[in-house]
């Protein structure tokens, strides 16, 4: 009971040193939060009129054939225009060409069969980046398709919009960009967003989620290292047991699940 009881304060002192730039925490917040995701769509797209009718975290899109994608919040607006919302840490995570393909996928997932190009709605592409990943000091970057020769917008109706974290200032991105890095909810901006932080981080029943989530995660990851371990063939059942802190049957339990062969 000893060991577990630590175990589970740590995770309460981790969840108090999240903000919304941390991955899992912003899941937690966003997932079917319709009137967070407004606000900052109103706040990036410069439009207060937005409308949100659905949202959710971490989507996989599956590319049979390729490289399939995790967005870490999916929304579309009242017009059924899909948006992509990704926030990264690191400048690696936020690669032009990965944006490219999330909105090449996002594309292939929404005309269906049969119906014309003309039907293929607008589509967003948002990365909020811990630092300034374009280098020019601005709060926002829109990378849109021109016509080079002539410089008019192609009209293909891709957006891509980079949001630097790190600006400050007292207009509303930079708020905004405040409220992603803050790790107090009674320190934050906006109010929709400082009740969500709150509740995951003050209110029993949301620090008890939070935990729960955390938990989860944690044995997800070592599930995955399982399998990552067994199909090198270099340790035994026993030592991947070892390494996991997993049970020789619960170790075998996820091989087996996993569709890899048990020598």
């Amino acid at each position: 009971m000893g060991d577990k009881k630590n175990k589970r304060e740590i995770l309460k002192e981790k969840i108090q040193d999240f903000c919304l730039m941390d991955d899992n925490f912003l899941s937690s917040v966003f997932d079917g939060n319709i009137e967070c995701t407004e606000l900052i769509l109103r706040i990036i797209l410069n439009n207060p009129d937005i409308k949100v009718r659905e949202v959710r975290t971490q989507r996989e899109i599956k590319n049979l054939r390729g490289h399939s994608i995790r967005l870490d919040i999916e929304a579309k607006d009242e017009n059924g225009r899909p948006i992509d919302i990704e926030v990264q840490r690191a400048d690696s995570g936020a690669n032009v060409k990965r944006a490219r393909y999330n909105s090449s996928l996002m594309d292939a997932n929404t005309l269906m069969p049969g119906e014309d190009y003309d039907s293929l709605p607008e589509s967003y592409v948002i990365f909020i980046t811990a630092n300034d990943v374009m280098g020019a000091g601005l709060a926002l970057y829109h990378a849109d398709r021109v016509v080079a020769e002539t410089g008019k917008p192609l009209g293909d109706g891709t957006h891509i919009i980079y949001v630097n974290g790190s600006y400050r200032d007292d207009s509303p991105i930079g708020k905004l960009m405040y409220d992603f890095s803050c790790k107090k909810a009674a320190d934050m901006h906006y109010k929709v967003l400082a009740d969500k932080v709150r509740y995951y981080k003050e209110d029993a029943k949301g620090v008890e989620a939070m935990c729960q989530i955390m938990e989860d995660l944690i044995v997800d990851e070592k599930k995955e290292m399982i399998i990552k371990m067994k199909a090198s063939g270099k340790l035994s059942d026993e030592e991947i047991a070892g390494i996991t802190g997993f049970t020789v049957e619960q170790v075998e339990t996820v091989i087996k699940e996993a569709g890899i062969p048990i020598e």
